[in-house]
Protein backbone atom coordinates (compact mmCIF):
# COMPACT_ATOMS: atom_id res chain seq x y z
CA UNK A 1 0.00 0.00 0.00
CA UNK A 2 2.93 2.37 0.93
CA UNK A 3 4.31 1.95 -2.72
CA UNK A 4 1.40 2.74 -4.47
CA UNK A 5 0.84 5.92 -2.23
CA UNK A 6 4.63 6.85 -2.81
CA UNK A 7 3.56 5.86 -6.79
CA UNK A 8 0.14 8.25 -6.60
CA UNK A 9 2.40 10.88 -4.93
CA UNK A 10 5.00 10.66 -7.46
CA UNK A 11 2.78 11.41 -10.95
CA UNK A 12 1.00 14.15 -8.70
CA UNK A 13 3.74 16.19 -7.91
CA UNK A 14 5.44 15.19 -11.87
CA UNK A 15 1.78 16.53 -13.22
CA UNK A 16 2.04 19.98 -10.54
CA UNK A 17 5.87 20.57 -12.21
CA UNK A 18 4.08 20.27 -16.00
CA UNK A 19 1.66 22.60 -15.19
CA UNK A 20 4.08 25.22 -13.48
CA UNK A 21 6.13 24.57 -16.58
CA UNK A 22 2.73 25.95 -18.66
CA UNK A 23 2.27 29.63 -19.70
CA UNK A 24 -0.12 31.15 -21.87
CA UNK A 25 0.97 33.13 -25.20
CA UNK A 26 -2.64 33.55 -26.12
CA UNK A 27 -5.92 33.79 -24.43
CA UNK A 28 -8.98 35.28 -26.48
CA UNK A 29 -10.80 36.80 -23.48
CA UNK A 30 -9.20 40.07 -24.07
CA UNK A 31 -10.54 41.77 -27.43
CA UNK A 32 -7.27 43.59 -27.55
CA UNK A 33 -5.96 39.95 -28.69
CA UNK A 34 -7.37 39.34 -31.87
CA UNK A 35 -6.80 43.61 -33.08
CA UNK A 36 -2.90 42.44 -34.37
CA UNK A 37 -4.17 39.75 -36.50
CA UNK A 38 -4.10 39.65 -40.44
CA UNK A 39 -5.72 37.79 -43.01
CA UNK A 40 -3.47 36.45 -46.19
CA UNK A 41 -5.55 34.58 -48.36
CA UNK A 42 -4.73 33.08 -52.03
CA UNK A 43 -5.73 36.13 -53.51
CA UNK A 44 -2.22 37.26 -52.99
CA UNK A 45 -1.57 35.28 -56.16
CA UNK A 46 -5.16 34.97 -58.39
CA UNK A 47 -7.49 33.10 -56.21
CA UNK A 48 -10.53 33.11 -54.99
CA UNK A 49 -10.26 31.73 -50.81
CA UNK A 50 -11.89 33.97 -48.01
CA UNK A 51 -10.48 33.86 -44.94
CA UNK A 52 -11.15 36.10 -42.26
CA UNK A 53 -11.22 35.92 -37.86
CA UNK A 54 -13.45 37.28 -35.49
CA UNK A 55 -13.77 36.71 -31.51
CA UNK A 56 -16.81 34.67 -30.81
CA UNK A 57 -19.09 35.29 -27.93
CA UNK A 58 -17.39 32.14 -25.95
CA UNK A 59 -14.09 34.00 -25.94
CA UNK A 60 -12.44 32.34 -28.74
CA UNK A 61 -10.42 33.36 -31.86
CA UNK A 62 -12.62 32.14 -35.08
CA UNK A 63 -10.45 31.78 -38.36
CA UNK A 64 -13.37 31.21 -40.51
CA UNK A 65 -14.20 31.67 -44.58
CA UNK A 66 -14.55 29.76 -47.66
CA UNK A 67 -11.50 27.42 -49.75
CA UNK A 68 -11.99 27.92 -53.02
CA UNK A 69 -9.65 26.11 -55.95
CA UNK A 70 -10.43 28.54 -58.48
CA UNK A 71 -7.35 30.44 -60.19
CA UNK A 72 -4.78 28.25 -58.93
CA UNK A 73 -5.99 28.99 -55.51
CA UNK A 74 -6.42 27.00 -52.37
CA UNK A 75 -5.37 28.61 -49.23
CA UNK A 76 -6.48 30.71 -45.88
CA UNK A 77 -4.26 32.08 -43.43
CA UNK A 78 -4.62 34.32 -40.76
CA UNK A 79 -1.16 35.51 -39.08
CA UNK A 80 -0.07 37.22 -35.93
CA UNK A 81 3.47 39.42 -36.07
CA UNK A 82 3.65 39.20 -32.51
CA UNK A 83 7.05 39.73 -31.22
CA UNK A 84 9.43 37.47 -29.37
CA UNK A 85 7.46 34.52 -27.96
CA UNK A 86 10.73 32.94 -25.88
CA UNK A 87 10.76 29.66 -27.06
CA UNK A 88 13.52 27.28 -26.90
CA UNK A 89 14.30 24.06 -27.72
CA UNK A 90 12.04 21.46 -26.09
CA UNK A 91 8.80 23.44 -25.98
CA UNK A 92 5.75 22.08 -27.33
CA UNK A 93 2.81 24.58 -28.39
CA UNK A 94 -0.38 23.57 -26.78
CA UNK A 95 -3.20 24.84 -28.53
CA UNK A 96 -6.64 24.38 -27.35
CA UNK A 97 -9.39 24.72 -30.22
CA UNK A 98 -12.73 23.53 -31.76
CA UNK A 99 -12.49 22.79 -35.09
CA UNK A 100 -14.85 21.36 -38.26
CA UNK A 101 -12.95 17.59 -39.34
CA UNK A 102 -10.46 19.97 -41.26
CA UNK A 103 -6.78 19.32 -41.12
CA UNK A 104 -5.18 22.95 -40.52
CA UNK A 105 -1.16 23.73 -39.27
CA UNK A 106 0.41 26.42 -37.50
CA UNK A 107 3.22 28.50 -38.92
CA UNK A 108 5.70 30.01 -36.63
CA UNK A 109 7.54 32.56 -38.38
CA UNK A 110 11.37 33.28 -38.07
CA UNK A 111 12.09 36.84 -37.03
CA UNK A 112 13.79 37.98 -40.04
CA UNK A 113 11.06 36.66 -42.14
CA UNK A 114 6.99 37.28 -41.56
CA UNK A 115 6.50 36.30 -45.58
CA UNK A 116 7.02 33.66 -47.22
CA UNK A 117 9.07 31.13 -45.26
CA UNK A 118 7.49 29.50 -42.31
CA UNK A 119 7.84 26.36 -40.40
CA UNK A 120 4.40 24.63 -40.46
CA UNK A 121 3.27 21.55 -38.66
CA UNK A 122 -0.34 19.93 -39.42
CA UNK A 123 -2.99 18.85 -37.12
CA UNK A 124 -6.70 17.22 -37.33
CA UNK A 125 -9.38 18.89 -35.80
CA UNK A 126 -12.38 17.13 -34.98
CA UNK A 127 -16.24 18.71 -35.94
CA UNK A 128 -17.47 20.79 -32.96
CA UNK A 129 -15.57 18.99 -29.99
CA UNK A 130 -13.24 21.08 -28.39
CA UNK A 131 -9.81 19.49 -28.19
CA UNK A 132 -6.23 20.17 -27.12
CA UNK A 133 -3.32 19.62 -29.81
CA UNK A 134 0.13 19.45 -28.39
CA UNK A 135 2.94 20.89 -31.47
CA UNK A 136 5.91 20.26 -30.26
CA UNK A 137 8.42 23.24 -31.36
CA UNK A 138 10.93 20.58 -32.67
CA UNK A 139 9.06 18.76 -35.33
CA UNK A 140 8.48 22.11 -37.48
CA UNK A 141 9.60 21.89 -40.89
CA UNK A 142 10.59 24.65 -42.95
CA UNK A 143 8.32 25.43 -46.06
CA UNK A 144 8.38 28.28 -48.53
CA UNK A 145 4.72 28.71 -50.93
CA UNK A 146 3.58 25.26 -49.76
CA UNK A 147 6.93 23.31 -50.41
CA UNK A 148 8.74 21.90 -47.85
CA UNK A 149 12.49 23.05 -47.51
CA UNK A 150 14.01 20.48 -45.60
CA UNK A 151 17.25 22.31 -45.41
CA UNK A 152 15.99 25.01 -43.70
CA UNK A 153 15.81 24.65 -39.53
CA UNK A 154 14.09 26.45 -37.15
CA UNK A 155 15.66 28.28 -34.40
CA UNK A 156 13.00 28.29 -31.47
CA UNK A 157 14.94 31.63 -30.28
CA UNK A 158 14.23 33.37 -33.43
CA UNK A 159 10.36 32.69 -33.70
CA UNK A 160 8.57 35.92 -33.73
CA UNK A 161 5.06 35.22 -35.12
CA UNK A 162 2.24 32.84 -35.65
CA UNK A 163 -0.58 31.78 -37.90
CA UNK A 164 -2.81 29.39 -39.18
CA UNK A 165 -3.15 27.90 -42.40
CA UNK A 166 -6.22 26.06 -44.59
CA UNK A 167 -4.50 24.39 -47.82
CA UNK A 168 -5.93 20.87 -47.50
CA UNK A 169 -7.65 21.17 -51.25
CA UNK A 170 -10.89 20.58 -50.42
CA UNK A 171 -13.72 23.60 -51.84
CA UNK A 172 -16.11 24.67 -48.95
CA UNK A 173 -16.61 26.61 -45.62
CA UNK A 174 -14.52 25.84 -42.86
CA UNK A 175 -14.38 27.27 -39.24
CA UNK A 176 -11.25 26.75 -36.45
CA UNK A 177 -12.52 28.35 -32.89
CA UNK A 178 -9.29 28.81 -30.67
CA UNK A 179 -9.91 29.11 -27.35
CA UNK A 180 -6.04 29.56 -26.01
CA UNK A 181 -1.97 28.97 -27.71
CA UNK A 182 0.36 28.21 -24.43
CA UNK A 183 3.88 26.63 -24.09
CA UNK A 184 4.96 24.07 -22.16
CA UNK A 185 8.64 23.72 -20.99
CA UNK A 186 9.92 20.61 -20.35
CA UNK A 187 12.47 21.26 -18.07
CA UNK A 188 16.06 19.72 -18.36
CA UNK A 189 15.96 17.64 -15.31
Amino acid sequence: MIKNVSLLLLLFTSVLAADDNSKILLDFGDSKTARSWRAVNDGVMGGRSVGRYRLTDKKMLEFYGRLSLENNGGFASIRLPSGDLNLEKGDVLVLRLKGDGRTYSMNLYARQNLGGLSFRQSFKTLPNKLIEVKLPVDKFVGTWRGRVLSSQKLVPEDVAGLGFILADKKEGEFSLQLKSVSVQRISAN
